[in-house]
């Protein structure tokens, strides 16, 4: 089985990653992990965000290789959307999943889903699962 693991820095993605991880431990899973910047916007932001996600993506590559999960990363700026890049992927490597994290909400929030999300759910012609980050609730 092939995983395509939508990776952005937000808790929400490092939950999805983990269970991603979880999910090749126990079925031999292959993941691609895949960040995807839209482009076509300022260069000075573009250079900052790339050099953001290079340490992050490049210690998720390292964490996965010494673990022995058979894995591809794929850092993305081809004037995609991220939903539309997460579906392309998804084709050009025979995937047969998306995970992605997605927000808790408040009940009215619940009504709508984020639009990256929205957009996966709509464009994917696989399963697509959506997994939450643990609740920080204190008490």
């Amino acid at each position: 089985m092939k995983i395509v693991v939508g990776y952005v820095m937000t808790d929400e993605s490092r939950a999805a990653l983990e269970w991603a991880i979880e999910d090749s431990r126990r079925h031999g899973s292959h993941l691609v992990v895949v960040h995807s910047i839209r482009g076509g916007g300022s260069i000075e932001a573009e250079e900052q965000e790339v050099l953001a996600y290079r340490k992050e993506l490049d210690a998720i590559d390292r964490r996965l290789t010494n673990e022995g999960i058979p894995h591809t990363v794929r850092r993305l700026i081809r004037g995609l959307s991220p939903a539309e890049d997460l579906v392309a992927v998804v084709s050009e490597e025979e995937a047969d999943m998306i995970v992605i994290g997605i927000r808790r909400r408040s009940r009215t929030g619940k009504l709508l889903l984020g639009s990256d999300a929205l957009e996966i759910l709509l464009l994917a012609d696989c399963p697509v699962l959506g997994v939450k980050a643990k609740s920080q609730q204190t008490g």
